[in-house]
């Protein structure tokens, strides 16, 4: 009898500590695969984790301070919106002092082509989500090995994952922007 009640507290506290455990760990995955808000604190992961130099923390940095920027085409105003291609241009200029053409196919021809395995933090990443499927017409900042910032029609700026069905479909390349060169000579 003492041990069948015995078993019967276990089962008890299994069936009440298991529900939070579930929760508790759903928290922590969701927190190691999303990216949080908190720019300052990221970043410092990041530079720690990545070992960047002081242009790609300051382009973290500055790409970080858009989000929640709500979306607006053809503007570039973290206060009342931007468009994909006008935050990338204004976060390369505002950092790098670098002119980036003003739309992502532009931005993708100003580029230097890079492959996959050789894309870092602060490179971009360039989408075709519009009508024509070999168009660029979407531009982002890599951020991390799996995320990059952009500004999303639906949402504004944020951040996303590389690797989910809709942008694994639409990438088209990805670029590192040229130093000491110009996109409005």
């Amino acid at each position: 009898m003492v041990v069948f009640l015995r078993r019967i507290r276990l089962v008890s506290l299994c069936a009440a500590v298991l529900p939070l455990l579930i929760l508790w760990s759903c928290g922590l995955a969701r927190k190691a695969t999303h990216v949080r808000p908190s720019s300052a604190d990221y970043v410092k992961e990041i530079e720690s984790a990545y070992h960047l130099d002081r242009q790609q923390r300051m382009i973290i940095e500055e790409a970080y301070s858009w989000l929640g920027t709500p979306y607006a085409y053809a503007m570039q105003d973290k206060g009342e919106g931007t468009d994909c291609s006008g935050m990338v241009m204004a976060v390369y200029r505002d950092v790098a002092g670098c002119l980036l053409p003003r739309n992502s196919a532009k931005q993708a021809e100003f580029c230097e082509r890079i492959e996959e395995k050789d894309a870092r933090i602060g490179d971009l990443v360039f989408f075709a989500t519009g009508k024509d499927p070999e168009k660029i017409s979407h531009v982002g900042i890599i951020v991390d090995p799996d995320n990059f910032i952009h500004a999303s029609t639906t949402k504004g700026v944020v951040v996303s994952k590389f690797h989910t069905p809709y942008y694994t479909a639409r990438l088209k390349m990805y670029g590192r922007v040229p130093k000491h060169k110009s996109g409005r000579d």
